[in-house]
């Protein structure tokens, strides 16, 4: 489900990026519910060896209804709406769903880093979670 977003027409219900070599934590400015990287150092990747990334979704306010279900989904790209690009006069980008935010310059996504595999490792003593607020009814 999109909604009418403020930079695009067809925006996500939330969305939240995290390059996974700037994956570090600053401890002071992280909060049980909200993550703070420090983007201080740079902790490159290992093929096979997992790491362990806490990503933040930017806050939102949706309800969902009873018997409704939510889903999220993880990519190793930027979020593209699969209805089709919007194009509109003075932008430089067709909009994908993210808006102007593209991470596709090739200076900082060279091809030779970021054209790899992705893959998601888990196991019984960790397993990925999602957390998410509920509001009690009144």
């Amino acid at each position: 489900m999109v909604f009418q977003g403020a930079q695009d027409p067809h925006t996500p219900v939330g969305q939240g990026w995290l390059r996974a070599s700037h994956r570090k934590l600053d401890p002071t400015l992280s909060l049980p519910y909200r993550p703070y990287h420090s983007h201080d150092e740079i902790s490159a990747l290992v093929p096979g060896v997992p790491v362990e990334l806490d990503i933040e979704i930017w806050p939102t306010c949706i309800v969902v209804p009873p018997g409704y279900r939510l889903a999220l989904s993880i990519r190793g790209k930027d979020y593209e709406f699969e209805g089709g690009l919007v194009a509109l006069p003075g932008v430089k980008h067709p909009l994908s769903g993210v808006g102007p935010f593209l991470h596709a310059d090739t200076r900082d996504r060279p091809a030779s880093i970021f054209a790899g595999t992705n893959t998601l490792h888990f196991s019984r003593d960790q397993q990925p979670y999602l957390l998410l607020p509920i509001i009690p009814p009144k």
